[in-house]
């Protein structure tokens, strides 16, 4: 995952435009809008990650690197 693409995408990209790219890589179809990744996987990470970001920000009224701090640790969390 890389930060700096998620941040693009909140900034860059509406929640429903993130959605429609969420359901085009699912669906197999070609990106509309520009995603950063080596591959699908990568960019459906991001593309999730971004999503799950402008909700935090919506539900905490937190700003986008708040939100984005937020995710990386919930990430973190998973792992360990």
């Amino acid at each position: 995952m890389n930060i700096a693409a998620v941040r693009h995408l909140v900034e860059a990209y509406d929640e429903h435009q993130l959605q429609q790219a969420e359901a085009d890589l699912l669906e197999g179809h070609e990106l509309t809008i520009a995603v950063k990744g080596e591959d699908e996987g990568e960019q459906l990470t991001h593309i999730l990650a971004a999503l799950w970001v402008i909700q935090n920000m919506k539900e905490s009224s937190d700003d986008v690197m708040t939100s984005i701090r937020a995710y990386a640790q919930r990430v973190r969390n998973s792992i360990s």
